[in-house]
C-alpha cells in the first residue's frame, strides 16, 4: 500500500513538471517591432482643415421622474416609558 502511494506521488510530480515545461512554447518577439514586413506607416494630418460649429441639443432638459413617497416604517411608541417602568418593577 505504501509503495503504491509512493509510485502515484512520483507519477503525479513528474506529470506536473512536464506540464510546466510545455507552457514555455512561444518564440520571443523580434527586436525590430511586431510587424512581419518591417514597414513603418506614417499618417500625416497637418494639411487637413476642419471647419464647423459646436452642435448642442435644442430644447429643455428632461428631469428624471420623482420617486414614490411612502409613509415612514418607523413608528414612535407612546407607551414606551410605561413599559420601562413596568420592567424595572419586575426586577
Amino acid at each position: 500500500m505504501r509503495k503504491l502511494v509512493l509510485v502515484l506521488a512520483t507519477i503525479a510530480s513528474l506529470a506536473m513538471l512536464t506540464t510546466t515545461a510545455l507552457a514555455d512554447d512561444k518564440k520571443p518577439a523580434p527586436a525590430g517591432g511586431g510587424d512581419k514586413g518591417g514597414k513603418v506607416k506614417v499618417y500625416d494630418f497637418s494639411g487637413d482643415t476642419i471647419e464647423g460649429d459646436l452642435v448642442k441639443p435644442e430644447g429643455s432638459s428632461v428631469d428624471a421622474r420623482e420617486f414614490a413617497k411612502h409613509s415612514s416604517l418607523i413608528h414612535i411608541r407612546t407607551n414606551f416609558i410605561d413599559e420601562i417602568i413596568k420592567s424595572a418593577q419586575d426586577l
